[in-house]
């Protein structure tokens, strides 16, 4: 038994190394800024990239090309985030999040766009050859990942250790302006750091390539792995990062072994087990964050956070005669558009209920969700299992809803403890697990990943599904709507700003959180099951988890009135999209959507936008005397809130 377990554990140490290596880059940057990096993995991809583009394109030596990816990733990668973090250091936890998600989707595109989407395979740079030790035959390749994954922890701790620079690190993102009283730059220990992350997650990257080709998809997913490591360590301790990075490689590889032996119980799914050992880190980071003490993930950054101002009311009039006109305009849809883009229309609408769902609970509530698309997909497929077993589509639906209801009510428990980046780390392993693990099992979409969806008997033809997907969409947002004028709205709102207020005032937080992830999961469930019979086929492909983190940038842009936002937002990322012809155009989309919701999370766009108004308000003011110039300046900074810390 051992001696069976023995090339497995070797494999596991090995692969666990490079996990580490990942974790403990991703940790560091986290310790000295207070934002979680969610494009770590695309630094990563980068790095792969970059080494096979100079060794292989190029005829570069192996060492010489891996040193140059892995310095220009980190030094590139490192200034920008490091310019990203300053910007995001007041902002609310659902912004710092955003602003990585974007700089992961402006990667990731990027790479796709320059070295394309298929998988190119890329040859082991270190020996491969073996030794045999005892009973196992090791490869150098591994060994030498071993050693130096252990001399980066070592190194590492050392280096905060004996180090001035090292402790400066410890003490920056608490307080930058104590630490620049003792002479030393704030930007400068922030910007290294930042520098040596990035360095981490190259050398991560260009290590796992030879293992699993070039694909900037994968490897930016494989490298999220290290996030169940960074778990282990509670995103602070190096040495346990470590440990961790090594205990979940192992843990991979063993339990690899087990499924294959079939040493489980015989009623268990094997089409559940299959995907499970590649699936052991993400279940590791959604268990540890789950069965964690609330004091064990303590929020890092600005104690001080600015709260985004909310939108100004408008006159009920232009409301009125605005929602007028919409809904007019919705329903001559139909009317102005040929036939053949009538399934895009549905689909934009199934969306108008999805980013409803999403609006509940980042604008109104304040919680972060990165799993939607799980939502929507138990949805989809619990309604289509409905259909088969004799519902009518109407019930199929509300039964979608209210299945993926407790699934919502499930992850609400991290949000009861966790909060900001910490429950979005949760959502999203937890969005990775249903998709790795379930969509492929016959609870869901079958191992083919594909169920007929068939429409309502009553409904077959595009324009009359159109007018079905509409009123479940004005529903939706009607439903939102009254819950954001509501008491309850107003205690949400309360809940994003200040839960400590909330309970003080004699409401209970944790209700409000469960209300909030249940109703959008209902709504969330309801969007799945009116998506899938617009092409009449429920698949697994249609709610990656790459989607979600889509959705979160395009929310962030739609704005936050309840009433507008999920339509702007479904207009953006669907319909508008479904116009674009040029395939090379739509390939640059994720990049707009990335590199816009940085710049709006930073509040680059604000600032951009505030200096231009103030810049043509100046040059239209008639000439005055210096007095009478300095009161009118003293005047528009009053007006302008964004100017009143500049001047």
């Amino acid at each position: 038994m051992i001696d069976n377990l023995l090339p497995f554990i070797v494999t596991g140490l090995s692969t666990g190394s490079v996990f580490a290596i990942a974790a403990m880059g991703l940790v560091l940057t986290y310790k000295t800024s207070g934002v979680f990096n969610f494009g770590h993995g695309a630094l990563a991809a980068a790095g792969a990239y970059v080494t096979w583009d100079l060794w292989v394109q190029r005829g570069w030596p192996w060492p010489l090309a891996l040193l140059t990816a892995v310095a220009a990733v980190g030094i590139v990668g490192g200034f920008v985030l490091e310019r990203v973090a300053v910007g995001l250091a007041d902002k609310p936890a659902a912004l710092r999040v955003v602003a990585t998600v974007g700089v992961l989707l402006a990667v990731q595109a990027a790479l796709t766009i320059h070295y394309g989407s298929a998988s190119i395979p890329m040859d082991y740079f270190l020996p491969s050859e073996t030794v045999e030790v005892g009973s196992v035959n090791i490869r150098y390749e591994q060994m030498i990942v071993f050693v130096v994954a252990l001399g980066c922890a070592v190194g590492l701790a050392l280096f905060f250790r004996r180090t001035r620079l090292g402790v400066s690190m410890q003490g920056v993102v608490d307080d930058p302006a104590l630490l620049g009283l003792q002479a030393v730059s704030p930007i400068r220990v922030r910007r290294s750091a930042w520098m040596i992350g990035s360095c981490f997650a190259a050398f991560s990257g260009a290590l796992l390539a030879p293992t699993l080709n070039l694909d900037a998809t994968l490897l930016t997913l494989l490298v999220v792995q290290a996030f169940g490591a960074a778990a282990i360590g509670r995103f602070d301790s190096l040495p346990l990062v470590y440990a961790g990075g090594l205990a979940i490689g192992v843990g991979q590889e063993v339990t690899k072994y087990v499924v294959s032996k079939d040493f489980l119980v015989d009623n268990v799914d094997p089409q559940l087990l299959q995907p499970l050992p590649s699936n052991v880190p993400f279940l590791v980071l959604f268990v540890v964050l789950v069965v964690a003490r609330r004091s064990a993930f303590p929020e890092r950054g600005a104690k001080v956070v600015k709260r985004e101002r909310p939108p100004r009311p408008m006159p009920r009039q232009v409301v009125t005669g605005g929602a007028t006109a919409a809904l007019v305009l919705l329903v001559l849809v139909p009317a102005l558009v040929s036939g053949s883009r009538m399934p895009l229309y549905s689909t934009g609408l199934a969306y108008v209920v999805l980013f409803a769902s999403l609006h509940l609970l980042v604008r109104t509530s304040g919680q972060v969700s990165l799993c939607q698309m799980a939502f929507a997909a138990i949805g989809a497929a619990a309604s289509v299992h409905a259909q088969d077993a004799g519902a009518p589509f109407l019930l199929a639906v509300l039964i979608a809803g209210l299945i993926a209801l407790p699934v919502g009510a499930f992850i609400s428990l991290p949000a009861v403890k966790l909060s900001g980046v910490y429950l979005a780390i949760a959502t999203f392993g937890f969005g990775i697990l249903v998709e790795r693990i379930f969509f492929p099992s016959d609870l869901m979409f079958g191992a083919q990943q594909s169920q007929s969806a068939p429409r309502p008997g009553w409904a077959e033809g595009d324009t009359a599904y159109y007018y079905v997907v509409l009123t479940v969409a004005l529903l939706a947002v009607g439903s939102l709507v009254l819950v954001h004028r509501s008491r309850l709205g107003r205690l949400l709102r309360a809940l994003a700003d200040s839960p400590a207020a909330v309970v003080a005032h004699g409401t209970r937080a944790n209700v409000l959180r469960l209300f909030a992830f249940c109703f959008s999961a209902f709504l969330a469930g309801v969007s799945g099951a009116v998506l899938v019979p617009v092409t009449g086929s429920a698949s697994g492909l249609s709610f990656n988890f790459g989607v979600s983190l889509m959705l979160l940038a395009v929310l962030i842009l739609a704005g936050r009135r309840p009433l507008v936002a999920p339509f702007v937002g479904a207009a953006a990322m669907i319909v508008v999209p479904g116009y674009v012809t040029n395939a090379e155009a739509l390939e640059y989309l994720p990049i707009v959507f990335g590199v816009s919701a940085v710049l709006l999370a930073t509040g680059a766009l604000e600032r951009g936008w505030a200096a231009a108004t103030t810049t043509r308000r100046m040059a239209a003011r008639p000439a005055v005397g210096p007095a009478r110039a300095r009161a009118a300046d003293l005047a528009e900074a009053a007006e302008t809130p964004e100017l009143v810390g500049a001047r």
